[in-house]
């Protein structure tokens, strides 16, 4: 299991990624795929989603749903982590939502994300 020492500190409100995805037209999600791609690559312990994925997945539209695909795929990694199972469940939810309105599907990633910071969840 990896250790949440190890694990990178990005810590957002899920809102505040929604408005600020809107507000930038979108510029602020490349950012925000590469800081979510250094955390979900920590929380593995590998490579999940590469930086050239991260970066072009804001400009393009087919490597932003795989970008989606590739976060909902490692969620259980985060599950492990937060004491919640099956998180990779919303896997489908991210890739429809990350086509439509990828702001939205960054939102549920960022709750997801905090989770981490937080501790595990009492069962």
């Amino acid at each position: 299991m990896v250790d949440r020492a190890n694990v990178p500190v990005f810590r957002n409100e899920p809102v505040l990624v929604l408005v600020l995805g809107f507000i930038s037209c979108g510029l602020y999600l490349i950012y925000w795929n590469i800081k979510v791609a250094e955390v979900m690559n920590a929380v593995a312990g590998r490579e999940v989603i590469s930086q050239p994925i991260a970066v072009l997945s804001g400009c393009c539209m087919p490597v932003n749903a795989y970008f989606y695909y590739l976060c909902g795929q490692s969620l259980d990694d985060v599950g492990r982590i937060t004491g919640r199972e099956k998180l990779s469940e919303q896997s489908m939810l991210l890739l429809i939502l990350g086509i439509f309105v990828p702001m939205v599907s960054a939102m549920i990633v960022q709750g997801h994300i905090n989770e981490i910071y937080d501790g595990p969840k009492a069962a």
